[in-house]
């Protein structure tokens, strides 16, 4: 097997192109009993090459030791030309042993990745390393570069796949280096895995080396992404994510909805950083690739045939989710200018508006010098499309409520497209999230609408999309659900019935209209909020002594609202007054109570039990005036 062009050598080239695809495309048709046939034969064809590897490896063993003995007896007779033809059979003795230990090395490489594919890891594990010890003295040459780099890549997935991060982060680091080092050093095509089992002729060509080997550094950048986000590295984690899906895109290697669905999930890491400009760019993005994959085929062809049926089913979900992904940018987008713009009992302050939107003046120029800052895709003929998507939202803060519809309005949109995949027969809890998010973002639009009446019929509309949820969904199976909805809904109807309070304010004298309406409110409110605390309670319908973590802080917020509903209903009747005022009491009382008796919750209701302290001083005394009035009416 001297010639790579000898009938033996092509031998092994056919063995190894037939393992190739035996592993690669045979195996997908495996039967579900028998899932890795195709994997053992092409084991049993690598295991093979493996050995006729060695064999000729003993062979030329022998021979360079006949050409050493022949070498010392020429340094003895003194021929001519025995020094120099001496030195030149060690030179090319090296190359051979070194181009024998790559073939054994990418052998072993594969074997490695059979064993871990059949899930047999600690053999896979035990081939790649012998894989890296053959490549050890030498592992950024043109011949083993990307033979380096791909079986760290493996051992740095099987060791996250154990749960040992770090060990993963040291195996892809080093990949990584090894790139950035061959790139400043050499920076040409390196040689391929197959190039050492292919007839020169069939070899890939030098574009097709580069792109399979930037292939595997991406893949890195890849993996070493997940890495980061389990150390809680998310900054990095981001940054990776990004460079991966620049790689993706720069060089063609990429599934459409794959890259899109990656690129909306890295828009949410943006969104926690409040970088807009980024998170928007993700998520246009994401629209303009997930486009590639083509039209949705309509309900009727997707009933004629299954593949029409899972490609149908596959787009509607992962649009779905990139739809999911730009209600989360709309509504936090809105709240953080929320948070901007309100005073200390969450209004909304003119003077701040104002401040902000004087100084917006250079928005033109500070909008591009932040476009220049951004961390953006180069995205070629796409850019284009991705700014064009871009232009349909805002990626600014709103300062008034007609930039802060406009946003509304895409996030509405989005709703839309999440619920037609995301239904409610099939998607419950998905389903849920999505109105959840509606009415969030409701809730958010309201904040900025300076008509009252307004403000409460948006209010109004998000109790009509979750109240019937929350009547038909089954506690039993949803309990924390609808636990959700209970609380969402009590505080809806609480915050229009602080609106209807201040419009009633508004007015000499209110109308039985409001006074009902008001007290229609209340009621509504208390109702939710005692749902919600009877859901805690034990089978025996016993209220817990101690709170779990997670609802103390909104069990007894609940209990608090409760007290100051109760005592805001609105009554001419004395008896009625009085009973309200007790029960008022009676719930202010136990919030004082339970943090007496659990000290550590009054971190937790700071503000409300400060309040609940002084309502219990100053009640009796307005329930002994009622009193006295009763008694007085009663002596008359």
């Amino acid at each position: 097997m001297a010639s790579t062009n000898s009938r033996e050598w092509r031998a092994v080239c056919e063995k190894f192109r037939r393992a190739q695809d035996l592993s690669e495309t045979e195996s997908r048709k495996d039967p579900e009993n028998d899932p890795f046939r195709s994997k053992y034969k092409a084991r049993d064809l690598l295991k093979e090459i493996y050995c006729c590897l060695k064999n000729v490896e003993a062979d030329d063993s022998d021979v360079e030791e006949g050409e050493g003995e022949e070498d010392r007896q020429c340094e003895q007779t003194g021929a001519e030309g025995g020094a120099d033809s001496g030195t030149r059979r060690v030179q090319e003795g090296d190359s051979r042993a070194g181009i024998r230990a790559a073939k054994l090395a990418v052998i072993e490489y594969y074997l490695g990745v059979n064993h871990i594919e059949t899930e047999e890891l600690s053999a896979g594990e035990e081939y790649l390393m012998n894989c890296m010890k053959l490549l050890d003295k030498c592992t950024v040459t043109r011949e083993n570069v990307s033979l380096s780099i791909q079986a760290r890549n493996q051992l740095g997935i099987l060791w996250a796949g154990r749960d040992e991060t770090e060990k993963a982060q040291g195996f892809l680091e080093t990949a990584e280096s090894i790139y950035i080092q061959y790139m400043k050093e050499d920076g040409q095509p390196p040689l391929d895995l197959v190039d050492f089992f292919v007839p020169e002729e069939e070899a890939p060509s030098q574009q097709e080396k580069m792109r399979r080997f930037e292939m595997a550094y991406t893949h890195t950048l890849y993996y070493l992404a997940q890495v980061y986000k389990n150390l809680d590295q998310f900054e990095r984690a981001g940054q990776y994510c990004h460079s991966t899906l620049q790689r993706q895109l720069k060089f063609s290697q990429f599934v459409p909805l794959e890259w899109a669905i990656n690129a909306a999930t890295l828009s949410q890491y943006y969104i926690t950083k409040t970088r807009y400009m980024e998170a928007r760019h993700c998520l246009a993005a994401a629209n303009v690739i997930a486009g590639l994959a083509g039209e949705v085929p309509s309900e009727a062809a997707a009933k004629e045939s299954e593949a029409e049926y899972e490609k149908r089913e596959q787009l509607r979900q992962k649009r779905a989710e990139i739809a999911r992904c730009w209600i989360k940018y709309c509504l936090n987008l809105l709240q953080d200018a929320k948070k901007l713009l309100e005073d200390n009992i969450g209004e909304l302050d003119l003077d701040r508006q104002e401040e902000l939107q004087s100084a917006r003046r250079d928005e033109e120029d500070e909008k591009e010098k932040g476009r220049k800052n951004a961390v953006l895709f180069d995205s070629g003929d796409t850019f284009d499309s991705i700014c064009s998507q871009e232009e349909k939202v805002s990626c600014v803060f709103p300062l008034n409520f007609d930039e802060a519809r406009a946003i509304f309005l895409v996030g509405q949109n989005y709703v839309t497209q999440a619920k037609e995949y995301f239904e409610m027969d099939g998607h419950v809890t998905d389903h849920i999230e999505i109105l959840q998010d509606h009415s969030a973002l409701f809730k958010v639009l309201a904040f900025f609408e300076e008509d009252l009446e307004r403000r409460c019929k948006m209010h109004k509309r998000r109790v009509d999309m979750l109240e019937p949820i929350c009547k038909d969904l089954n506690a039993q199976y949803y309990l924390l659900i609808c636990r959700q909805l209970q609380f969402e809904l009590a505080e809806t109807f609480y915050e229009m019935m602080d609106l209807k309070l201040a419009v009633a304010e508004k007015q000499d004298q209110p109308d039985m209209h409001i006074i009902k309406k008001f007290n229609h409110l209340c009621a509504a409110s208390i109702k939710y909020y005692q749902m919600f605390l009877d859901s805690t309670r034990s089978p025996e319908g016993k209220f817990p002594e101690k709170l779990e973590d997670d609802i103390l802080r909104p069990a007894l917020v609940a209990k608090f609202r409760v007290a100051r509903l109760q005592s805001k209903i609105i009554s001419t009747n004395l008896p009625t007054q009085l009973e309200n005022l007790n029960n008022s009491l009676e719930s202010y009382n136990f919030v004082v109570q339970y943090c007496e008796k659990n000290p550590e919750a009054k971190k937790a209701v700071e503000t409300e039990l400060e309040l609940s302290e002084e309502m219990v001083s100053l009640l009796p005394l307005k329930i002994n005036r009622i009193k006295s009035k009763m008694a007085s009416s009663n002596m008359q």
